[in-house]
């Protein structure tokens, strides 16, 4: 079958990682600018896109930079029930069937408390979900640079809000010099009150990052796990264990994780058998949408119809439902991937 971009833009999808604030429409980022009292660094649509894309940052710490620019206008309840909402209404036009959505908490305090910040872009997805049909679930972030204390706090949120549409707890921020094992307790929280647990690792640091997030804090899934290659003993347990790696491969070209899209290790993985699922990370910062992620997945990597359909089920094999909703999802997109041609 010939692909083309209208063919894997009309692919059901599923997609599990992805930051809500990476991902505001440049309008409405200036409409709550305005509603605030920010300043922006741009007046326009298209300026303000420019100047919040990465493209040559030296490091994933120089590419978490731009994130002040979106948070800055996401710290009132309208603002991220608003912003939750979009995202979920432009996923949908992305034939995005269901998203695990991501962001922390403790970003948008003190201007709010934990339970505004959790509630607000609850709020959102559920208003999204209604609109479109695509199903929306949160997974609430720690933050590596915070203190552990505050991933505690917030693995306590997010179990509190497991029935209402928290699905996991994550670690997330600058890799290098601040290990996951540090917070450990928040994951063992989350664990502990059957919360699923997910971990950035593997991105800014290496393959002894991966072992930490899976060994000391008990990660089910792996955000990125881009340099896993890198210890092929690690990469065989992963393997081995079907455990989920959450690849996001423009995003890795823009840290610099990988020189170019055409070197990311994805076709590695799929080759040796893991469990791979494709992810935009950040639409905003990264200028792409989920079905610009598939298509260079085809272009640069060289994945057939096969290959992307193949991603698109691991992913939704790999989502945080119960088991009867995970299959019902599973099934769903098994046979709009049939009919799709």
């Amino acid at each position: 079958m010939t692909l083309t971009k209208d063919l894997v833009h009309r692919l059901p999808k599923v997609e599990l990682h992805v930051h809500l604030d990476g991902c505001l429409r440049p309008q409405t980022m200036l409409e709550l600018a305005r509603e605030q009292g920010v300043r922006l660094p741009a007046a326009d649509p298209a300026g303000l896109a420019r100047a919040v894309y990465v493209r040559h940052a030296k490091s994933l710490e120089e590419y978490l930079e731009r994130y002040t620019i979106t948070l800055s206008v996401m710290q009132t309840p309208q603002a991220l029930e608003r912003i939750a909402c979009e995202f979920v209404l432009d996923s949908a036009v992305e034939n995005v069937r269901y998203v695990e959505v991501r962001y922390c908490p403790a970003l948008h305090t003190p201007a709010l408390t934990l339970t505004q910040a959790v509630e607000a872009p609850l709020a959102g997805l559920k208003r999204g979900e209604r609109e479109s049909g695509t199903v929306a679930r949160l997974i609430v972030c720690g933050l590596r640079t915070l203190p552990p204390r505050v991933s505690l706090d917030l693995a306590r949120l997010a179990v509190d809000y497991a029935s209402d549409g928290v699905v996991a707890f994550d670690l997330a921020g600058a890799e290098r010099g601040h290990p996951a094992k540090d917070h450990a307790s928040a994951f063992e929280h989350a664990r502990a009150h059957g919360l699923a647990c997910t971990c950035h690792a593997g991105e800014g640091d290496g393959p002894d990052s991966i072992r930490q997030a899976l060994d000391q804090c008990g990660a089910q899934r792996i955000g990125h796990g881009t340099r896993l290659w890198e210890d092929p003993a690690l990469e065989e347990i992963v393997r081995e264990r079907q455990i989920p790696l959450e690849a996001c491969v423009t995003s890795n070209v823009h840290t610099g994780t990988v020189r170019e899209a055409a070197q990311h290790p994805l076709k590695r993985y799929l080759g040796l058998g893991c469990l791979l699922t494709l992810n935009t990370d950040s639409r905003l910062m990264d200028g792409i949408t989920l079905s610009d992620e598939y298509w260079l997945a085809h272009r640069a990597l060289g994945l057939d119809r096969a290959g992307l359909d193949r991603l698109v089920l691991n992913a939704a094999r790999s989502a945080f439902l119960p088991e009867a909703e995970k299959q019902r999802l599973v099934e769903r997109v098994t046979q709009e991937l049939e009919e799709t041609t």
